[in-house]
């Protein structure tokens, strides 16, 4: 089966939604200081497989990610969405980074920003996002953590999914709960989110590398 991916016309892997033969290359997009992208690359490059990420695009000027990228040879681009015009011409630049670099996966490792059709097209199924809560709770915000112990619920967690065109939908991959103690505040409960943040990072990596995504459940 022929299948246009991004800029490419060649077999496609519908399994691993990319074309036959291709290597797999990740992009880290992030909009802020990037804790999650920092130890993802830090994970790659105590086992030599920094290959495996293409560039790292970011938006904060301090950017531990970008520091930590720039320390093992991976390419970084400092894209912030304010010296464009508008939402789609900053993505279209990124679109632009990611076509260039020969990127076939995309993380979304604390991005900001709803991702707009042209590049939900040019990559279909193969942008994934971290969102701290465990899906169906807490969506569409950046204070997941703090909504969860304002709620008083006893267990949160981690999400990874692949995006649609929606704020915190699509294709649930990997979930870690996490509990909440009674005693817990956000600056003890952070902690706790960080720790199991690289685990779920890699294991959603490979379970897109592997093709095994197909077997989840949309939501």
């Amino acid at each position: 089966m022929k299948k246009y991916v991004g800029a490419y016309k060649e077999q496609y892997d519908q399994s691993k939604g990319i074309m036959s033969g291709q290597t797999i290359k990740w992009a880290f997009l992030c909009s802020f200081w990037g804790k999650n992208a920092k130890d993802a690359i830090n994970w790659y490059a105590e086992r030599d497989l920094t290959d495996k990420i293409g560039v790292l695009i970011y938006e904060q000027e301090e950017c531990g990610a970008a520091i930590e990228a720039e320390k093992y040879g991976i390419k970084t681009v400092f894209l912030p969405k304010d010296k464009f015009g508008n939402k789609k011409k900053h993505q279209m630049e990124i679109l632009r980074i990611l076509e260039q670099e020969k990127i076939t996966h995309v993380f979304l490792l604390g991005f900001q920003h709803l991702v707009l059709d042209d590049m939900l097209q040019a990559f279909p199924n193969r942008i994934v996002n971290i969102h701290p809560s465990l899906f169906p709770s807490f969506l569409a915000t950046k204070t997941a953590i703090q909504d969860a112990l304002d709620y008083g619920v006893k267990v949160s967690g981690i999400t990874t999914h692949i995006i649609d065109d929606k704020f915190d939908r699509g294709v649930i991959l990997c979930q870690e709960p996490i509990r909440i103690e009674q005693t817990d505040t956000f600056e003890t409960l952070y902690p706790k989110f960080s720790l199991k943040g690289l685990d779920i990072i890699i294991d959603t990596m490979k379970m897109m590398e592997d093709g095994n995504w197909q077997k989840q459940q949309k939501h």
